[in-house]
This record gives C-alpha cells, sequence and structure tokens, in this order.
C-alpha cells in the first residue's frame, strides 16, 4: 500500500462530502437558524455513538459561542433525563440513518411537550426527518472507510453543518472576541482580554538609574533588573530607557569614551508608555504595532512598573 496516497485519497472523499452539503443545503437550513436565534431556551443536542461524540462537539462549540447549549445522551435521556428538557427549548437530533432506536424514542415526548425538532441526517425520508420541524441534510456518497462501515465522511459531514450554524449564529448574535473570553477566562485569549495590564506587570525592585548613572551603573541595573532595560528617572519623573541594544550600540560606535558616558547619552527619550487599567490585549497589540518588547507601565504619568511581551503569554 502506497499509504501517502491513500491518505490523500482520504482526504479527497471528506473533502468532497463537505462540498457537497452546499448542494444540498436548503431553506430547512434557514429556519433552523432562525428558531434557534428566537428560542427563549436552550439547545440541547442528542445522539448515539459516533454521531454523540460529533453532537457533544457541536454542543460545546455552540455553548462557547453565545447559544446555550448542552449534550443530552439519548439513553439516558429515555431513563429520566428528559426533565432537564424544557418546553422553550430546542432539540437537534443527530442520526445519519434517521432510524437510530435510541434517538427515535425521544419524539414522542418531544412532540408532546412541543418541542421544536432538528433533525440532522443522511435521510430526508428517513422516520427522523419525517417527524422533524426542520432537516439538515448531511448525507454523503462514500464513507472513507473502505468497508463503507465506519462513519467517516458522514461524522465530517454533520460535523461542519454543526460549525455552520455555529457561526452563523455568533454573526446574527453580533457575538465578539470579548464575549467570547467571557467563557474562556482560562484561556489565553480569555486573559489577554478580561486581565488587565496591572496584573502581570512588574513593580518590585524596578530597574532605575539617574541622568547622571554612569555606564557602569546603567549596565549593572540591566543585568540585576533581568528586564533587558533600565528606566532613565529625575526627580520622579520619566525621562527615557537604555536597553542592552543600546549599550551593545554604543560599545559600536563610541568605543573610545565608551566608559565616560552616562545614562543621558544612551537613553531613548519619551519612552513608550500604557496605563495600568489597559487591558493585555491591547498592550500587546500597542507593542505589536511599535515593535517593541516593553513598555512602561504609568498612572497619572507616574511609574508603577514595566510589561513586557512575554508576560501576556504570546
Amino acid at each position: 500500500m502506497n499509504i501517502l496516497k491513500r491518505a490523500k485519497e482520504v482526504f479527497k472523499i471528506e473533502a468532497e462530502a463537505i462540498a457537497n452539503l452546499a448542494v444540498n443545503l436548503d431553506a430547512n437550513f434557514e429556519e433552523a437558524v432562525e428558531k434557534i436565534l428566537a428560542a427563549k431556551g436552550k439547545l440541547i443536542i442528542s445522539g448515539m455513538g459516533k454521531s454523540g461524540i460529533i453532537g457533544k462537539k457541536i454542543a460545546a462549540t455552540m455553548a462557547s459561542t453565545g447559544t446555550p447549549s448542552f449534550f443530552l445522551h439519548p439513553g439516558e435521556a429515555y431513563h429520566g433525563d428528559l426533565g432537564m428538557i424544557e418546553q422553550e427549548d430546542i432539540v437537534l437530533l443527530i442520526s445519519n440513518s434517521g432510524e437510530t432506536d435510541e434517538v427515535l424514542k425521544l419524539i414522542p415526548f418531544l412532540k408532546a411537550q412541543e418541542n421544536i425538532i432538528i433533525a440532522m441526517s443522511g435521510k430526508p425520508l428517513s422516520t427522523l426527518a419525517k417527524n422533524a420541524t426542520c432537516h439538515l441534510n448531511v448525507a454523503v456518497e462514500q464513507e472513507a472507510c473502505p468497508l463503507q462501515l465506519a462513519p467517516t465522511s458522514s461524522t465530517t459531514a454533520t460535523l461542519v453543518m454543526g460549525d455552520a450554524l455555529a457561526v452563523i449564529l455568533m454573526e446574527l448574535r453580533e457575538f465578539k472576541d470579548t464575549d467570547f473570553a467571557q467563557f474562556h477566562p482560562g484561556g489565553s485569549l480569555g486573559r489577554r482580554l478580561l486581565s488587565t495590564v496591572t496584573d502581570v506587570m512588574k513593580k518590585e525592585n524596578l530597574p532605575l538609574v539617574d541622568l547622571k548613572s554612569s555606564i557602569q551603573q546603567v549596565i549593572e541595573k540591566i543585568s540585576s533588573g533581568r528586564l533587558g532595560l533600565v528606566v532613565v528617572m529625575h526627580n520622579n519623573r520619566i525621562e527615557g530607557i537604555v536597553t542592552d541594544g543600546d549599550i551593545r550600540r554604543a560599545m559600536e560606535t563610541s568605543q573610545e569614551e565608551f566608559f565616560t558616558l552616562k545614562a543621558y547619552d544612551l537613553m531613548t527619550k519619551n519612552p513608550k508608555t500604557i496605563e495600568s487599567k489597559a487591558k493585555l490585549a491591547v498592550a500587546q497589540k500597542l507593542m505589536t504595532e511599535l515593535k517593541v518588547n516593553s513598555l512602561l507601565v504609568v498612572e497619572d504619568e507616574t511609574l508603577v512598573g514595566i510589561v513586557q511581551i512575554y508576560d501576556i503569554g504570546v
């Protein structure tokens, strides 16, 4: 077997399955979006086996992008967890065949409670499709599995259909990155969007020197401060900064008088600053735009800390 060739064939089969979704897309998709968007309750997703696994992912994506959602195992639902479904909830049932017994058993309860049912299957004429308010067709011509038994192309198509729903609902809800961060406070994105500069800045033992500090004193402060820079101060005012790069350049351009240089000879005036209450995302954007690794943190023009790109975790 040519392993790479076979892998490419799998990619091609599944890519064609995804492309075919657009061919089968119809007004049912629009109706499903509108129903979910207008719902006062949650979007509850259920499915067995591989369809259930895909359902869990769709529910997770929905929940993190502005559509309250959770996955309900159909077997557990039929043995007591149906009480988790309220009348205002919409239920998305996933079954490639549209005839999965555990899924079909939920329909009488949902009908009696007058829940909106969205079906996702590969069989538009299946029992599931016929009993749904709207049906999302995820039919595929073939599975990537050589035995045509293991769900491969069909689960990929189902996942992509779920992503399409989630993305469109995000846009219709005008869901922003700050909203996303609210649901992901522990992630790097949430940290950058919710945390402020004061949460991560260095504020103890800042490397400070005076305008007339000698080159030796500047180098010692840069070394002991371990930030790659010193802040030049005068009467508690920020006058400039000296970086280790400034030191290297001075060694190359001012070799003869190098050891007579003072901080004011080396410093960059008007260094870039940021307010302590600024979000980390703002600090990151500013450093990227200015092509610098550090910002001086101020409160009412008074130095209170130093934040570096490494502190933001990008």
